[in-house]
């Protein structure tokens, strides 16, 4: 992003805007990083960028990140711990999922894992269960509620 540097908040674009937030949120060097669809408005490449980045950052701060999705492979790609919610305004938790892979993890070395692969199934099909004719979490409105930490500990539900 150097070419940006100078530029004033107005003239970059919104994916720029979003990596530099991202950046400064990193810069403080949270124990606990709570993040809502950081990537949802990123083009792919970028996209790819930011969680590959993210999983080195984890990776070297040791820390607790809790991010709610709607993506699937993020989810299983980024997280330990996935705690799938029901419907609504009044959620509550469906189904845990442990993803207990070797972090940080390697998008194209996990697509030969199997168990990489029997995770991401059961997801999607946690995703489908509830009605056969919808096969994306996103249009089912479910939100995969993640959390990354060494100790493999879950989370309580958020209230």
């Amino acid at each position: 992003m150097d070419h940006a540097m100078h530029k004033r908040p107005g003239e970059i674009s919104g994916g720029m805007t979003q990596r530099v937030g991202i950046a400064r949120t990193l810069a403080m060097l949270p124990e606990v990083l709570l993040m809502d669809e950081p990537f949802g408005t990123l083009d792919a490449l970028t996209r790819v960028n930011m969680q590959d980045s993210l999983m080195e950052s984890r990776s070297q701060l040791n820390n607790t990140v809790i991010m709610i999705t709607h993506d699937v492979d993020e989810a299983v790609l980024l997280f330990d711990n996935m705690v799938m919610m029901t419907n609504g305004p009044e959620a509550t938790v469906d189904e845990i999922f442990m993803v207990d892979l070797q972090s940080p993890r390697n998008r194209l070395a996990l697509a030969q894992v199997t168990e990489y692969n029997l995770r991401r199934s059961e997801v999607l099909k946690s995703c489908m269960k509830n009605n056969a004719r919808e096969n994306h979490c996103q249009q089912q409105n479910k939100y995969l509620k993640c959390k990354i930490n060494h100790r493999h500990q879950l989370m309580k539900p958020l209230k």
